[in-house]
């Protein structure tokens, strides 16, 4: 496995609104895509495109939802992961765990539509790792 580009930032957020607001009128982004649900994740989600990478808007939805305790921690929200591209999500995973890294699951479809894997922030320098296998389009 060789890791890819930065696909995107994951922001936890107690309100995509407000955070569309502050990346819009303070840092003025100017590509805001349109939040959508993924249930299967328990999240809203929403991106907001820079030059060379996105962020990823992520607020909890429902009870359930894993962003949660994230928020309990962090009531005004912050980072909550990184996203890297691999050419292959089953050989990153199988290497990714063959290396020792907890690996939190089974590859499953992403906010992109392809299929990802979270890394455990123990075993990535207290960061958690998204890993997502490289959208066929090439684009975000």
């Amino acid at each position: 496995m060789t890791i890819g580009r930065l696909n995107h930032v994951g922001v936890a957020t107690p309100s995509i609104e407000k955070s569309i607001a502050l990346y819009r009128d303070l840092m003025g982004a100017t590509k805001i895509h349109e939040p959508f649900d993924l249930p299967p994740q328990g999240v809203r989600v929403c991106f907001v495109d820079t030059p060379n990478s996105q962020i990823e808007l992520i607020e909890p939805l429902g009870e359930n939802s894993p962003i949660l305790k994230f928020l309990e921690k962090n009531p005004l929200g912050g980072q909550h992961h990184v996203c890297f591209e691999v050419h292959d999500i089953h050989a990153a995973k199988a290497e990714m765990e063959a290396k020792g890294a907890k690996v939190l699951g089974e590859p499953r479809i992403g906010a992109h539509g392809t299929p990802v894997i979270f890394v455990h922030p123990k075993d990535m320098g207290g960061v958690l790792v998204e890993l997502m296998e490289t959208p066929k389009d090439g684009g975000h």
